[in-house]
């Protein structure tokens, strides 16, 4: 007799797990259909957790939704509560639960390195993993904001940026030492004693110490000037102006406050933003807004959403981050004791979270909340607008509901050589970069400047690999909205592709050029439809012309990056037994490509490591036909 009985769902299966738990630290996970993970939770004791989810009290329906699609539940145990909350951050940036609040943007921030593993220190840009030996400095907020930084180190320290492989073959010194950023190590023309120590004066900037090394150049400015060495003491004067606007272009430098990192969290409308601002070694290092999705589901009694959002936030913020000693917030975050406690485990250093009452600390953190304030207001405006957009391409091509999702195709090359097709994407939150993919193109049956070939290929590979995913039951994204660059021709071509994979109920549209390419007479052509154009001044034709013409600036970005690592290819990489030793001691010897392939097999044996059998392989090769 078979057993008929339904499996455990929602409340009452959490009910049955709750037998089970421990009364100790750990780990949950909520599982829906599909085996979907819907929810990553921590507590001090599993058992009195979980329990709460089976009583039926909830304070939201997104909570009663939430345990109602559970279907089964995984635990982990940890020894201790901090262990337990660092898991739960490794997990969520993983496996992104819709019901977790979720930091969109972790890519990690760009630092300054004094590389130490070279006789002469190397300043530069960083990003990742310490995997250098040196000293790190940072984070800054952006790309642009650490470039301007070391643009005034070079002036001020006059340290090397470039290469190890340049710095070894210079005979002469760089222009950078002509316009006076760098002292021109590779040549000699310091020594080595003097070169370390501005190395050591950087350090000494970059750590907070700008008053002692401004106040040291200063003396020797002077001294110079007595000693009527003019000239000396104006290259001086030029590094201190240098030194002194860093501090001046840095809004705020706080007195009190040598390291830290400052939270500011508005919340409106459902939507959130936290406004991070970071101060090193005293001096203000940019901000940063983030806009994390909000979809808490672990309301407790007695806790503001505010510091449940704040406190999610900053766990999963530093996963990736160097944390600092001291974090200021606008409000307390959730279980902020627990917080410190395991950043100081991962730093190896005391963390100490605060919201200032009062002081200059206080006045950081109102201006970092100003700040916010205003970036969720830019940023609802800006959905908001965007919205009434895609109601507009809903309306202009007739699609059944507003698309989440557009993909914009468009291909580049130079009579055929170098394809490539640039696939980006768009949706409310506007252009998603992290969502761009690029496709060199690798049918080897092409006519060379086949257009529609390689439109086909493209939407091949994309959709072959939508098909996949689907089957296999991973989290594959569809488009609602397909575009492609190009008039019937193309979107024939697309379509045929569409219908052969079986995903012909996505919506194409061909976006073609105007006469003499004219921006505001394009035609739009769509399956059933005769070709028509949107009004020239219409906000959705505006908007459907930065899709394309973001597509095209993609792509031909990336033909660009294709074309120019071809050029840089050597004849002497296609030639069995030669290495990258063996190649660098026939460039050496002969001094180019071309100046290999016209030296006989006798010369060609002469040079260190090729032997007589090598020699005739490359001399061959040169001359194959």
């Amino acid at each position: 007799m078979t057993d008929t009985t339904a499996p455990l769902t929602g409340a009452a299966l959490i009910k049955d797990e709750v037998k089970r738990l421990p009364d100790g630290p750990g780990v949950y996970r909520m599982i829906g259909e599909d085996e979907e993970v819907l929810y990553v939770g921590k507590a001090k004791s599993l058992k009195k957790r979980v329990v709460q989810y089976a009583q039926g009290r909830f304070h939201t329906n997104r909570i009663a939704h939430m345990v109602d699609a559970t279907r089964s539940m995984e635990f982990v145990t940890t020894r201790t509560e901090a262990d337990a909350l660092l898991l739960e951050i490794n997990l969520i940036k993983q496996l992104k639960p819709r019901f977790n609040v979720l930091l969109r943007d972790d890519k990690s921030f760009p630092e300054i390195v004094i590389r130490r593993d070279h006789a002469a220190p190397q300043l530069r840009k960083h990003r990742g993993a310490h995997t250098i030996k040196g000293d790190y400095f940072g984070p800054f907020a952006s790309a642009w904001a650490v470039n301007r930084t070391l643009n005034t180190l070079q002036k001020a320290f006059l340290l090397r940026s470039c290469s190890d492989s340049v710095y070894d073959s210079r005979t002469r010194p760089c222009m950078l030492h002509q316009i006076r950023r760098c002292s021109a190590p590779c040549t000699d023309l310091i020594s080595k004693a003097d070169y370390n120590l501005l190395v050591d004066e950087a350090e000494a900037f970059l750590r907070g110490k700008s008053r002692a090394v401004m106040g040291r150049m200063s003396a020797e400015m002077q001294a110079a000037s007595d000693d009527l060495e003019f000239e000396r003491a104006a290259r001086l004067r030029d590094r201190i102006r240098a030194l002194a606007s860093v501090a001046q272009e840095s809004q705020i430098n706080p007195e009190t406050v040598d390291e830290a990192d400052v939270f500011a969290l508005h919340v409106e409308g459902g939507q959130a933003c936290v406004q991070v601002f970071f101060f090193r070694a005293g001096q203000n290092w940019g901000n940063k807004a983030y806009f994390p999705r909000v979809a808490s589901a672990a309301e407790e009694e007695g806790v503001s959403e505010e510091a449940l959002i704040l406190g999610a936030f900053m766990g999963q913020f530093y996963e990736n981050q160097p944390i600092p000693r001291m974090m200021l917030t606008s409000v307390d975050p959730h279980e902020c004791a627990l917080l410190a406690e395991a950043f100081a485990i991962k730093s190896g250093h005391k963390v100490e979270i605060s919201t200032p009452k009062r002081g200059e600390k206080r006045d950081l953190v109102q201006h970092a909340l100003t700040n916010a304030c205003e970036a969720l207001g830019r940023k609802m405006a800006e959905s908001s607008a965007q919205s009434k957009l895609l109601a507009g391409v809903c309306e202009a091509f007739q699609l059944d509901g507003q698309p989440e999702r557009i993909e914009v195709y468009d291909n580049s090359h130079i009579q055929g050589t170098n394809a490539v097709g640039g696939m980006i994407v768009a949706g409310p939150e506007g252009f998603q970069k992290s969502q761009y993919r690029k496709f060199n193109i690798k049918g080897t049956e092409l006519t060379p400047g086949d257009d529609y070939g390689m439109m086909k290929e493209v939407l091949r590979r994309r959709f072959s690999r939508l098909v996949k995913e689907e089957e296999e039951g991973e989290n594959a994204v569809r488009p609602d909205l397909v575009l492609i660059d190009g008039g019937k021709g193309q979107l024939d071509a697309a379509l045929e592709v569409m219908a052969d994979l079986g995903v012909d109920d996505i919506a194409v549209v061909g976006v073609a050029k105007g006469p003499d390419r004219d921006a505001g007479l394009e035609r739009f052509f769509i399956p059933g439809r005769d070709p028509f154009m949107l009004e020239p001044k219409s906000p959705v034709l505006y908007y459907l012309q930065r899709l394309r013409d973001e597509a095209h600036r993609f792509a031909i970005g990336s033909h660009r990056t294709r074309r120019s690592m071809d050029i840089k290819k050597n004849p002497l990489d296609e030639i069995e037994g030669v290495g990258p030793g063996r190649k660098k001691a026939l460039l050496h010897a002969f001094g180019s490509a071309r100046g290999v392939s016209r030296a006989s097999v006798e010369d060609l044996v002469k040079v260190d490591g090729v032997n007589q059998a090598l020699a005739e392989r490359i001399h061959g090769f040169f001359r194959k036909g």
